[in-house]
């Protein structure tokens, strides 16, 4: 709940709204998504958006998400 609600700062709830999947970014670059029951996806590209998070990374776990099936 707590990665869901604040793991991507200002934009956690476009993250949970448009991914679907508690993520955890770092302002180094990482980004860490869990698919409960499954395991999770990590990423790393030190590019960040205004905000801080990984702009590849969250582009990279959102498509593998979406190509998966994997939403809450």
């Amino acid at each position: 709940a707590e990665m869901t609600m604040e793991g991507l700062y200002d934009t956690s709830g476009d993250w949970a709204y448009d991914v679907g999947l508690p993520g955890k970014s770092g302002v180094g670059g990482g980004l860490l998504a869990v698919i409960p029951n499954v395991g999770a996806l990590a990423a790393f590209s030190p590019r960040l958006d205004p905000i801080g998070n990984s702009v590849r990374g969250q582009q990279m776990i959102k498509q593998i998400a979406q190509t998966m099936g994997w939403n809450l």
